[in-house]
């Protein structure tokens, strides 16, 4: 993919939309079910070099590489993507939108960015994404749209985005998720925002370099590099063997560390929870139950487990009741600190029965994809995720008119 060229262009507002063949949305669901993704890339590169809508042919491409665990290649297809546009608009359930929604995105891995198109595939609103370069300047022409939010999330990389989203003048249309408040959602930050919070756990997260971190003695921690999600390079350090061991095997120069919180239930498994935010109400995404401290759902064993699965459709159930209800207190003081239209958090619950906070963020995977043989209750629970977020768009696109 490398070898894709072309000269860089200007960020103008009425550019026009490259329409995605495919989008985000429909290719994960693919890999997800375990499809062949190897024609459609080839589809795809055929129209690229045969000169047919170029810019959005590549960036289908870049979420293949990516989806296949080619991760170079992803950013390389990207970059190559952006440098004939950078104006994309995902693919349309209905001729005649009822909402035109703007997103402004960053350059970058499918974490980078809200997955706005998991969560509006199917709707009758259209979504035309913006990646937003430093540097360049941002136009939005007044009558394109109803409707515009941030979607870049928080992270190092994304912070020249997040700062020039905010020195834009005012838009012509409403923004929702206000890139300033964005923008305090690293790590350290949401450890600070909620470190005298009366309900909730957030443990202290400090940013070590490689020499302060290899001096680092306050056993048992938790360590990262800036930047990395979805566990890369997450470890628990017990003594100093281990943090020799774990720095011999990085490379990176910067790490964020946190006290290592023991979470685990009274049964001796670990459960961490995805709750979605929007409008300020608390909604149950997904719940991962494993015997390890180190939980993603893909990795919990949700699929081969009944038991795991009907203690996640009693979670998703019983939602508004029990967990919401048992944490009201913690969830409005989240929802009020962090201020922002929409975003989610990953939690669990400590035996003293605070809600230990992991992590907050914008772009956090929210979808529908999970086989409903197994998972029946999950597609119901998601629809209801994803109707609160149609309705927020409308309320908030309606109120300015």
């Amino acid at each position: 993919m490398a070898a894709f060229g072309g000269s860089e262009q200007s960020l103008p507002g009425a550019q026009t939309p490259g329409v995605l063949p495919y989008g985000m949305a429909r290719l994960a669901k693919l890999a997800f079910d375990g499809g062949d993704l190897k024609p459609v890339w080839q589809g795809l590169y055929d129209r690229f070099v045969g000169g047919q809508n170029e810019a959005a042919s590549l960036m289908d491409l870049a979420t293949i590489e990516e989806l296949s665990g080619n991760a170079a290649g992803a950013l390389a297809c990207q970059k190559a993507a952006l440098e004939r546009g950078h104006l994309f608009r995902s693919p349309a359930a209905t001729a005649a939108p009822a909402l035109r929604l703007l997103a402004f995105a960053a350059p970058g891995d499918i974490g980078a960015n809200t997955p706005l198109e998991f969560m509006l595939e199917g709707s009758d609103i259209a979504l035309d994404t913006l990646y937003v370069l430093p540097g360049r300047p941002i136009s939005v022409p007044r009558g394109s749209y109803d409707l515009a939010i941030v979607a870049a999330g928080e992270s190092e990389a994304n912070q020249p985005v997040l700062a020039a989203i905010e020195a834009t003048a005012a838009l012509a249309v409403p923004l929702l998720n206000n890139p300033a408040r964005v923008r305090r959602l690293s790590r350290q930050g949401v450890a600070a925002l909620f470190h005298d919070t009366t309900g909730v756990l957030a443990a202290p997260v400090e940013r070590l370099g490689r020499d302060a971190l290899a001096e680092a003695a306050h056993f048992p921690f938790i360590v990262r590099p800036v930047d990395s999600h979805a566990g890369r390079g997450l470890a628990r350090i017990a003594d100093t063997a281990a943090l020799a061991a774990y720095l011999g095997a990085r490379g990176e120069q910067d790490f964020f560390t946190a006290p290592f919180v023991d979470y685990r239930s009274a049964d001796g498994r670990f459960r961490k929870y995805r709750i979605a935010f929007i409008d300020g109400v608390p909604f149950a995404c997904h719940m991962a139950i494993a015997d390890q401290w180190m939980i993603y759902y893909l990795n919990a064993g949700m699929s081969e487990s009944a038991e795991k699965r009907a203690e996640e459709a009693r979670f998703m159930r019983d939602f508004e009741a029990d967990f919401a209800r048992r944490h009201e207190t913690a969830l409005a003081t989240i929802a009020q600190r962090i201020g922002l239209d929409y975003f989610a958090i990953d939690c669990g619950e400590m035996p003293d029965g605070r809600l230990v906070l992991f992590e907050a963020d914008i772009a956090m995977i929210v979808h529908a994809m999970d086989p409903p043989d197994l998972f029946p209750y999950k597609a119901p629970q998601m629809r209801k995720v994803f109707d609160a977020f149609r309705t927020m768009l409308f309320a908030r696109a309606g109120s300015a008119r």
